[in-house]
């Protein structure tokens, strides 16, 4: 880990995730409140066209364009919130890991990786648990709705004051189950930036053989980025989503009526949905969370500390993330 002007790089990457988290709240809430609402939806099988329908539903009966974005928020408070912790925890977990070996420029293994992703993703799940109980709520119904929270502090009082302290931490269960997906993202975007980095040095090093003389190492560039990122983030997603449906089930207003527990939400959605109904609302959670993994993970490997106090810069940076990759490998 390297120190820009007087720094450490993990503090700046977890100020820069909390930020790349917000920015990317911001753009693709209405994603993620479409996720959430085919998530709960008990009413019918997995079906094409769901998407449009949520759509259509919500225009015409809560209030048009303002309603996709209730529960802004705890989404905004959460995701930022998880970014930060996350990226903080993981880089601590590899720096100690190197460290404890003798060694901070040894390559980890796959198992490093994943040990170090587990431990940061069950610290962020526990932490950040009672944040997405509120989201969940609010994503899943209407501001008209009988019982909505008006607010974020709303819903933190009448949790606390209805369910107690144990209310914050429904469907804590499967969100620690869900902390494989942390593991296999960055595992595998570790693995195939390594993967990428050889073929490069490969490729250099073959043209050196036949007389084409020494070639400075290429940076990983644009297309490199998108692909580990996006291979990767698609990887963890489909493996794991099912226990974003069982958490988004457990933590709805009524989760105490319909569902007894993990194990007989499981029963149910299989018994009434088959399959496709622990898959509910996988192609929103992809188109929204394919733009933020490309911002979060960026954002941290390129943002510098004048940067950082700089607060137009940060704002520009955070817009054009995307359009750029300068991090070497």
């Amino acid at each position: 880990m390297t120190i820009k002007d007087g720094l450490s790089s993990s503090f700046v990457e977890t100020i820069a995730g909390f930020t790349a988290g917000i920015v990317s709240t911001l753009c693709l809430h209405p994603l993620d409140l479409l996720k959430t609402r085919l998530q709960v939806d008990r009413s019918s099988p997995s079906q094409l066209g769901g998407s449009l329908r949520v759509i259509r539903e919500i225009s015409r009966r809560e209030g048009g364009i303002t309603a996709f974005y209730r529960g802004l928020t705890p989404n905004i408070i959460g995701n930022s919130t998880s970014w930060a912790l996350y990226f903080l925890c993981y880089g601590k977990t590899k720096d100690l890991m190197r460290r404890l070996r003798g060694s901070r420029v040894l390559e980890l293994t796959s198992a490093d990786y994943f040990v170090a992703s587990g431990l940061a993703g069950l610290a962020t799940s526990f932490l950040t648990n009672p944040i997405w109980v509120i989201k969940t709520r609010m994503l899943s119904t209407g501001s008209n709705a009988p019982g909505a929270y008006a607010s974020f502090t709303t819903g933190v009082t009448q949790i606390y004051r209805s369910e107690g302290i144990s209310g914050f931490y429904r469907g804590l269960l499967p969100a620690l189950f869900g902390v494989s997906h942390g593991a296999l993202q960055f595992m595998a975007y570790e693995k195939l930036k390594a993967y990428r980095t050889r073929m490069s040095s490969a490729s250099r090093t073959s043209g050196d053989s036949i007389g084409l003389g020494a070639t400075p190492a290429r940076q990983l560039g644009n297309i490199d980025f998108f692909l580990t990122s996006s291979l990767s983030k698609i990887f963890a997603g489909c493996v794991t989503y099912p226990y974003q449906v069982l958490r988004s089930r457990l933590q709805t207003y009524d989760a105490h009526l319909v569902y007894r527990g993990v194990r007989d939400a499981m029963a149910q959605i299989w018994a009434q949905e088959g399959f496709g109904g622990f898959y509910k609302g996988l192609g929103p959670n992809l188109l929204r969370v394919l733009p933020s993994t490309w911002a979060a993970i960026q954002l941290p490997k390129d943002i510098s500390l004048a940067q950082f106090f700089d607060l137009w810069q940060v704002k520009l940076f955070a817009m054009n993330i995307v359009m750029r990759a300068k991090t070497p490998y």
